[in-house]
């Protein structure tokens, strides 16, 4: 009888062992779950929503995470400050073949320029997860994981639904024609269409309703991303020297908090 009971105790805890490694597999610091929404889509997995704009200057790392401390959003505001305000001008003249061919390799000056990658697939592989390419391809991407900033939601894309996620530009081309591009040359307008500073992969039909507006009459529908936006268009601003209408600098303080 005793040897019976000492059998009975090291399967006991032999199950016990199992059913925990079990419990830790399915929700370990590891796994990466996603909770559901009441709109149906899926919130972010932890650590999924990209990177401050304040930790990436140049665009190449990945998403555009929401700033939400006092110090960063007012980083943020700092980094708006600087931002220099004109008249919007003329439209005349404007044609989205003016800034090159979409999303065109053939760009010196940018990251992934030259890279033998167009730039949409730079940028989907940039903020996605999970990615998945064309069998013999190490450019273009067939499927993946994305967060998208603008709703907040984590997006299983396909090529096949090409057009559910969108590359934004942050600065529309329209905008920076009227705020100065028309006056530049060929390569500096590519340079502006083509750099991952100014691209964000979206909601198709957030990028489709925002058009060529400007951050005072169109703001992403995820409010937690706002300042963030914001910031990104002031950067987009400063490094190509294009100014914003003072309409639009107000609005853009005011999502941090200005």
């Amino acid at each position: 009888m005793p040897a019976r009971r000492s059998t009975l105790s090291a399967a006991t805890v032999f199950l016990i062992c199992a059913l925990a490694l079990v419990g830790w597999l399915v929700g370990g610091r590891d796994h990466k779950s996603t909770t559901p929404k009441a709109d149906g889509g899926t919130a972010a997995p932890a650590g999924g929503t990209g990177t401050s704009p304040l930790q990436n200057p140049d665009g190449t790392k990945p998403g555009l995470a929401p700033l939400t401390t006092p110090e960063d959003r007012k980083a943020g505001r700092d980094v708006i400050a600087k931002v220099a305000t004109a008249a919007v001008g003329s439209k005349d003249g404007y044609d989205r073949n003016e800034f090159g061919p979409a999303w065109t390799d053939s760009v010196d000056g940018v990251p992934f320029g030259g890279n033998k990658c167009d730039t949409r697939n730079d940028l989907l592989a940039r903020d996605g997860t999970a990615v998945e390419h064309k069998d013999g391809s190490d450019c273009t991407v067939t499927a993946m994981t994305i967060w998208d900033p603008y709703t907040g939601k984590s997006v299983q894309w396909t090529k096949q639904q090409a057009s559910k996620i969108q590359i934004d530009h942050v600065m529309p081309l329209s905008y920076d024609w009227q705020m100065g591009a028309a006056k530049w040359d060929k390569a500096k307008r590519v340079q502006i269409a083509n750099d991952p500073l100014n691209l964000v992969p979206a909601d198709g039909s957030q990028n489709a309703s925002k058009g060529d507006s400007g951050p005072a009459t169109w703001l992403p529908a995820n409010t937690e991303i706002r300042c963030s936006y914001a910031v990104r268009f002031a950067q987009v601003s400063l490094k190509y020297q294009l100014p914003v209408t003072e309409a639009d600098k107000k609005a853009m303080l005011q999502q941090c908090d200005g």
